[in-house]
């Protein structure tokens, strides 16, 4: 079964919308853990417009599950990660202003960076996770950094969805293929919903994880946190 990782950013984002402590982040992510996610992941950025830096060290000693760490690797998201050892780190190729992820690494342009901060967290004992997207070159230089897994960019996906959604996972279905014949693990996310993500991991079978917030959260207004949880989970089956 897929393991669910709710990305809990927006939380944040609603935190800091009035600068006091309401939602309390570590709650919220305690409660998903309580409510069934697999695991839980935060995405800190230098202006920390959602998750702070402080967030992630007054999470790390208080998760029982998979705590999965994803942003650029500057050099103070490096020290903050091999400082708090969580267990797993994604890399994701986005400058301090985008607004959002929207686009995976280029790994042949980028090979020799890769290699070099893949290691050093490899070294730390954090696994390591490159966000990626469909092109199978940019796979097979993945593989070449030393990374563990790979994650998936699966917007096209989702924009492509409704108009015809197996055209729209063909390039992921052989990009997944291709992953898992190079011996790397597979995760997937960005735009990922309770109206695509069964199909896509029907598809896709080979998923160890996929890592949803947005929707997730904005579904949780309406059904209930724990409700959402549970009808994502039932995607996974």
């Amino acid at each position: 079964m897929t393991k669910l990782s709710v990305n809990i950013n927006k939380v944040a984002t609603l935190r800091n919308a009035r600068g006091g402590d309401v939602p309390n982040v570590v709650k919220v992510a305690l409660d998903c853990e309580l409510f069934g996610a697999d695991g839980i992941t935060v995405h800190p950025r230098p202006d920390e417009r959602h998750i702070r830096y402080t967030d992630v060290w007054e999470l790390k000693p208080l998760l029982k599950t998979e705590f999965n760490i994803e942003g650029y690797p500057s050099k103070e998201f490096i020290e903050l990660v091999t400082g708090v050892k969580p267990h797993q780190v994604t890399l994701v190729p986005d400058p301090p202003e985008a607004l959002t992820s929207n686009a995976g690494w280029d790994t042949v342009k980028h090979l020799e960076y890769l290699k070099d901060v893949v290691a050093g967290f490899k070294s730390a004992g954090i696994r390591v996770s490159i966000f990626i997207g469909t092109d199978l070159k940019m796979m097979e230089y993945a593989a070449k950094t030393g990374t563990d897994r790979v994650e998936l960019y699966t917007e096209p996906y989702a924009t492509d969805y409704p108009t015809g959604r197996e055209k729209a996972v063909l390039p992921f279905v052989a990009s997944a293929k291709l992953a898992r014949e190079l011996g790397l693990g597979l995760n997937a996310g960005h735009d990922l919903s309770l109206e695509n993500l069964s199909f896509f991991n029907t598809r896709v079978p080979w998923l160890d994880e996929v890592s949803i917030g947005h929707a997730l959260i904005s579904d949780a207004l309406y059904f209930g946190l724990e409700n959402t949880i549970k009808r994502y989970k039932e995607q996974l089956i």
